[in-house]
Parts: structure tokens; C-alpha cells; sequence
């Protein structure tokens, strides 16, 4: 056996994914987060890859970490070889796309099903014309039992929470987004927001409950760095709703970018950078531990990661 088949022979194709992800994000942590494992896990396969190929791959610089030349080569090198395996490994009798008529529902917010569900869609027809979705949208908050609710779906996209790190359920983050601010553009704030514009301009608020926001939903550490609470003026159960009640008031809106680049273009709007550096959001797609081998879900997974991947934008890991 020649050098060079001898060491394809001893590559475990298993680190594919971690290298892709490593590759990526030039970070352990994140990349260990993309593929479901722990962080010890991920430096141990760095390892591994190192002595794979005798190079160090990531550098380390003051700034984090750097790609070497010859990881600069593999990161233009992995992406084709990835999507072939996967293609070659979803080729199953008991899964063809083309012919399937399999039903996957998956449970997502507004938000997410407004940024991305036009590439899963057009991406699923186009693989898989006869496959149906369900698409339930979250009203207000997840289920309180998921592992059982995950059970009877195919996925829930959300950020993570505790819950959601339970045993029996894995997960792959899909992108990665910021919150902006969204003013009406006659309105009485200037180009930039302080945190005490936020705490005095009214707001309109998305999935608000009657009472105190919930310590567990999303803008929650932004408002704890506020010195007072901001006047809830319009409660709407919908992210995508809220531009319409800020334009021609003095309200003001904190929505994630990627919905409201949608409403950038509108005259009578303005999209401005949120004070306070609040937390970046990072979407999720979970399920149960017991579809992990399923040659459906395994290519239902790829389409919803494509999809996420295809409406990118500066903010996002991929």
C-alpha cells in the first residue's frame, strides 16, 4: 500500500463533520455546538485531525484563531467532498425524495418560518415535490414537556435553553442572527439609540404575557440592562407584526435583522443598531435522539441546514 492510501485508510470519516466545522468557525466551542458534541470532544478531534495531517490547522493569534495555509486549502477542498457523502449516504430504498410522500412537521417562530421557509420550501419541491409539510407556528412559548413533544415531531427550531438540552435531544444550530431596533423614520430619536432612548420610548413587544416578560425569553437580558422598565405599548402575538405598529409613532420595536432587512426599504421606517450589546441569537434545529439514524430525517435535516445556510447574511456562523 502506497503512503498516500495508507493514510486515507486510517482517516475516520466520522471527523468530516468536526473538520467542516472547525473549519468554519476557527472556534472549538462553536464548532462543537454545530455538531452536537461537547467542547472537550471537539479539541480531542482537533487533535486527532492534527496528527491526521501533520499541521496544526488552526493557529492561535491574539485575535483567536487563524486558519494555516494548508487549512485554507481544506476549507475550499471540504465543501463539495461533504455534500457528496451526504448525497451518497441519504441514497437509501427506503427513502427516495423523488418518489416520497413522508409528512415532516416541524414547530418554528414566526420569525424563523418568515426568514427561511421559502428556501425550505422551493429547496424540499425541488428535491421532493410529493413530500408534505406541517409547519406549527410557537405561540408565545414552547411546549413544557419537550422531549415527549419532539416525539411526535420531526424538529423544533428555537435558541437553546436549558430544556432543550436535556437527554434525548440533539441538536445542530442553523444560524446566527442580532437584535436591531426598528423606529418610525419621522419619529423623535436621532440615528443612534442609547440605552436610554429604550428606556423611555414605548414599545412594541412581541409574545409579551400580561405581566412581567418572562426571565427565559429572548430580549429578557437586554431589558435587565435597562435602569427602569419601558411602557409596553402594543403586545402582538407575532415578530413579523411589529414594524406595522411602530411607523407614524414615537414607538419603537427590537427585532431580530434578518426579519426586519425585510422592512428596510419601507420610507416611512428606520433599521438602527440596538444599544447595550444584547446576546446574539443563535436558532436551533432540535429532535429526539430516536431519528438520529433515519435516512428521512437525515436528508430532512440537510434541506432545513441549506435552507438556513442560503438566507445568510453577515451575522450568521455558516
Amino acid at each position: 500500500m502506497r503512503r498516500g492510501e495508507r493514510s486515507q485508510a486510517n482517516l475516520d470519516l466520522n471527523l468530516l463533520a468536526i473538520l467542516r466545522e472547525l473549519l468554519r468557525e476557527r472556534n472549538v466551542t462553536r464548532a462543537a455546538e454545530r455538531v452536537g458534541i461537547t467542547q472537550p470532544a471537539a479539541s480531542a478531534a482537533l487533535g486527532r485531525l492534527r496528527r491526521q495531517f501533520g499541521d496544526e490547522l488552526l493557529v492561535r493569534t491574539r485575535g483567536g484563531f487563524v486558519l494555516s495555509p494548508l487549512a485554507e486549502q481544506l476549507a475550499r477542498q471540504i465543501e463539495p467532498v461533504y455534500a457528496s457523502l451526504e448525497r451518497f449516504f441519504a441514497t437509501d430504498p427506503g427513502f427516495r425524495p423523488a418518489d416520497s410522500e413522508r409528512e415532516f412537521t416541524v414547530l418554528a417562530p414566526d420569525y424563523v418560518v418568515a426568514t427561511i421557509g421559502e428556501q425550505l420550501s422551493r429547496r424540499m419541491y425541488a428535491a421532493a415535490p410529493r413530500v408534505r409539510m406541517n409547519v406549527k407556528v410557537v405561540k408565545e412559548r414552547l411546549p413544557d414537556d419537550l422531549v415527549e413533544t419532539l416525539r411526535t415531531l420531526d424538529g423544533i427550531v428555537s435558541a437553546p435553553t436549558a430544556q432543550l438540552r436535556s437527554a434525548g435531544i440533539h441538536g445542530m444550530e442553523l444560524f446566527r442572527d442580532r437584535w436591531v431596533c426598528v423606529v418610525a423614520a419621522d419619529g423623535p430619536v436621532g440615528d443612534r439609540l442609547a440605552l436610554a432612548d429604550l428606556e423611555d420610548l414605548p414599545w412594541v413587544v412581541p409574545h409579551h404575557p400580561d405581566g412581567d416578560y418572562p426571565p427565559g425569553s429572548p430580549l429578557a437580558p437586554l431589558l435587565a440592562s435597562l435602569s427602569k422598565r419601558p411602557r409596553m405599548a402594543v403586545r402582538v402575538e407575532s415578530y413579523q407584526a411589529t414594524p406595522y405598529f411602530v411607523a407614524g409613532t414615537d414607538r419603537v420595536a427590537v427585532m431580530q435583522r434578518r426579519l426586519a432587512q425585510r422592512f428596510a426599504e419601507r420610507s416611512d421606517l428606520r433599521v438602527l443598531e440596538c444599544p447595550g450589546d444584547p446576546p446574539p441569537i443563535v436558532e436551533t434545529l432540535w429532535w429526539h435522539e430516536r431519528n438520529d439514524h433515519d435516512v428521512g430525517h437525515r436528508w430532512f435535516r440537510a434541506v432545513v441546514a441549506a435552507a438556513a445556510r442560503a438566507d445568510g447574511g453577515p451575522d450568521d456562523t455558516p
